[in-house]
């Protein structure tokens, strides 16, 4: 398999001379783990690394390497037969085909097992510290309790709602989904968690065509622009606050700008800018520990994805230095 270099010395930012750097968890497996030929557009890890390395705010990242998540991570959210035939490799071939990724490569569990790790180091370090942290892949709530779907194989963001009540002592979790596609994953594991809110901005004519029903579903037309997307943004936020969070999940995938190839949003770079700050204003007034999970982003040229989740990752570094500078 082939794999894509990432320059070693830019894994860290001890130089750094911001005071508070954002914490982003990366693996390189998360682009080698997939296979060059897989629909999936790996390459979006290593060239937003690439981008984040070389941009004027990189004083503001510390790049952490995750590790794995263990078995027991994954068996708090989703049920031990499947977990078990995924870590054995024992899927069916019909399992495998609706999750995606394929072909699979030998490094498709270990990197699974990072990219979950990844996400519940983040939590882990905003439980301890506050502010913001992120892991750079990741979003995956299209993966239910018992079976995976939509390039998603087990769900971060249920596991990590999971783990915020029952490990680290949160009494309420709210998952803020704005990935162009529904959280459905994520709204049927959770579905009887009342310490979790999930809510779902989605298009309405997209995947997946047969919808989950989360706490708050708020669908917008094919073809919707900014306007109305970030309507429907600020009503979402409106219903996270009467909730009111001590921590949030921020799924914040990229895959409504226009240019997406899976979007069929028309949403522009600036208004993925306004919705990103919109949250971030909203959790920096409250002071809501926050994780930030890449989710979804498909552009034609990828570039564009890559910009986006770049505009995602600078203003979560200045929110996060904002944040706890107000702390200290």
């Amino acid at each position: 398999m082939d794999s894509v270099d990432v320059p070693m010395t830019l894994t860290t930012n001890q130089q750094s001379s911001t005071k508070f750097p954002l914490k982003i968890c990366y693996h390189e497996i998360y682009t080698n783990g997939i296979h060059p030929d897989a629909r999936f557009p790996r390459d979006r890890y290593v060239k937003l690394l690439q981008q984040l390395t070389t941009h004027s705010q990189t004083r503001m990242f510390d790049f952490i390497e995750p590790k794995q998540a263990s078995k027991s991570d994954l068996l708090i959210a989703h049920d031990s037969k499947y977990v078990n035939d995924f870590l054995t490799q024992n899927l069916t071939e019909k399992e495998i085909r609706r999750i995606g990724l394929t072909p699979w490569t030998q490094d498709i569990i270990p990197r699974t097992l990072f990219l979950m790790g990844g996400a519940i180091t983040a939590l882990r370090h905003v439980t301890e510290y506050g502010g913001i942290a992120g892991n750079m892949a990741g979003g995956t709530h299209h993966a239910h309790y018992d079976f995976g779907s939509g390039y998603c194989i087990f769900n971060d963001l249920a596991v990590c709602a999971l783990l915020a009540v029952e490990k680290y002592d949160f009494e309420r979790v709210a998952i803020l989904d704005f990935d162009v596609h529904q959280g459905d994953g994520t709204a049927t594991i959770l579905q009887n968690i009342e310490n979790a809110l999930t809510i779902s901005v989605h298009c309405q004519g997209n995947f997946p065509f047969r919808k989950s029903i989360s706490d708050h579903d708020i669908s917008i037309p094919n073809g919707a622009e900014d306007d109305e997307y970030l309507a429907a943004i600020e009503q979402a936020i409106l219903l996270a606050n009467e909730f009111d969070p001590d921590i949030i999940l921020y799924q914040a995938g990229v895959d409504g700008l226009a240019t997406d190839s899976l979007g069929k949003l028309n949403i522009t770079r600036n208004g993925m800018q306004e919705r990103n700050q919109m949250v971030f204003d909203y959790v920096t007034e409250h002071s809501i520990p926050t994780v930030v999970f890449m989710g979804g982003g498909y552009s034609k040229p990828i570039s564009h994805t890559i910009d986006a989740f770049t505009d995602l990752f600078v203003a979560a570094a200045i929110t996060n230095e904002k944040m706890l500078s107000k702390l200290s």
